[in-house]
């Protein structure tokens, strides 16, 4: 969960799309005639192209996959996850972790997914931390100073950019940028509260409300950010998810144009992925089902509907329509006074690809998530 600001405060003005910006572009690649998802019509000679034995990752220069309920789960890796991945360097296409995490270094990340029997390498992974310096670093000259409220992966990250990291805010620094450390304390807020109301530029590397510990869930960087917030009346410019900048200082430095973004949260990684402008794919082995993908709010909707990462290497299916019915495979959805009619097997992830491109046709601006009335023939 991250907490919310006021849009012009949410992330560099160079990256930042919007709210209608991201709805114009979440429309015309969900229900578009000539989109990546491949909805199409039957009718005329312009209907967009079968997608033939093409794998879906080939369209892309990389991927920039989550971790937690994408890559593993728990103490594990997701079944079939360490295959999907390693056969991306095969086809040509990169791979990069995309986090939130401020607090630990790439290589200990990296680490940590090898021990999974995950392929990483410290290279390839991006946290909110780099994101953060990076964004920073756009927004003030060299050589200016910056109180890191945060980890030493962090303030490392900060003098890499050419900056100068302090612990003070006597003399009031030109910068702040505050990230999660479990040893910070009410000193290191008040110093962050201290610059900021003093008019000193604000980052946070990300606005995660929580996070799971063993014993239940904690505080996370969003409660600390939104300490200071209240102390001041002002709200940081943020560099993690849901904003652009980690999607795009991870394909920055992978040096890719086109990039496909894969998470598990519509709510973090769908919609940070397309306020990035790039494309997007929920994987249903995490938190959002395709229940939640449908009911989605319009900013919110992926490009691609994954039942697990293996579908990387597989033809996306082209999705037709024809009198208001849309097909994917062998299944098949429209909607009448409202509800959602599907046929095919409610296990069946064509299913639901049809049934999404049903919905978000018949409602192509919602700013609510709710699901509508479904109805599968198949279970009647």
């Amino acid at each position: 969960m991250s907490m919310t600001f006021p849009p012009s405060e949410l992330s560099d003005g160079r990256l930042d799309l919007s709210l209608g910006d991201v709805e114009d572009a979440a429309l015309s690649r969900s229900v578009g005639r000539e989109t990546v998802q491949g909805v199409s019509s039957s009718d005329g000679p312009d209907a967009t192209p079968g997608t033939g034995a093409e794998a879906l990752a080939q369209r892309y220069g990389a991927v920039l996959s989550d971790l937690d309920g994408v890559v593993y789960a728990g103490p594990s890796a997701i079944p079939g996850a360490s295959e999907a991945l390693e056969k991306l360097g095969a086809i040509g296409v990169a791979l990069a972790y995309v986090t939130n995490n401020a607090s630990r270094s790439s290589a200990e990340v990296a680490a940590h997914l090898r021990a999974l029997g995950l392929p990483a390498t410290a290279e390839q992974v991006f946290g909110s931390a780099l994101a953060g310096a990076e964004l920073l670093a756009g927004r003030v000259p060299a050589g200016a100073t910056v109180l890191v409220t945060g980890s030493a992966v962090l303030a490392r990250h900060v003098a890499e950019q050419g900056l100068i990291p302090v612990t003070t805010a006597d003399p009031l620094p030109d910068a702040v940028i505050q990230g999660f450390e479990p040893t910070l304390g009410w000193k290191d807020l008040a110093e962050a509260a201290f610059a900021v109301a003093g008019g000193a530029v604000w980052v946070a590397t990300n606005t995660d409300m929580s996070f799971p510990q063993e014993r239940g869930i904690a505080p996370g960087n969003g409660t600390l950010v939104a300490a200071v917030s209240a102390a001041t009346g002002r709200a940081p410019v943020v560099a993690g998810k849901p904003e652009a900048q980690l999607f795009m200082t991870a394909a920055n430095h992978l040096g890719v144009q086109e990039a496909l973004v894969v998470g598990d949260r519509l709510d973090t990684d769908i919609l940070g992925g397309n306020r990035a402008g790039m494309a997007t794919a929920l994987v249903l082995t995490g938190v959002d089902t395709a229940e939640n993908a449908l009911a989605a709010v319009t900013d919110q909707r992926p490009m691609y509907l994954f039942s697990d990462l293996g579908q990387l290497h597989q033809p996306y299916p082209d999705i037709t329509e024809r009198d208001g019915v849309y097909t994917s495979g062998g299944s098949r959805a429209n909607v009448e006074d409202g509800v959602v009619i599907m046929g095919g097997a409610r296990e069946n992830v064509d299913t639901w690809r049809a049934g999404c491109a049903a919905w978000w046709a018949a409602s192509p601006r919602q700013y609510t998530a709710s699901l509508p009335p479904l109805r599968f023939l198949d279970e009647e």
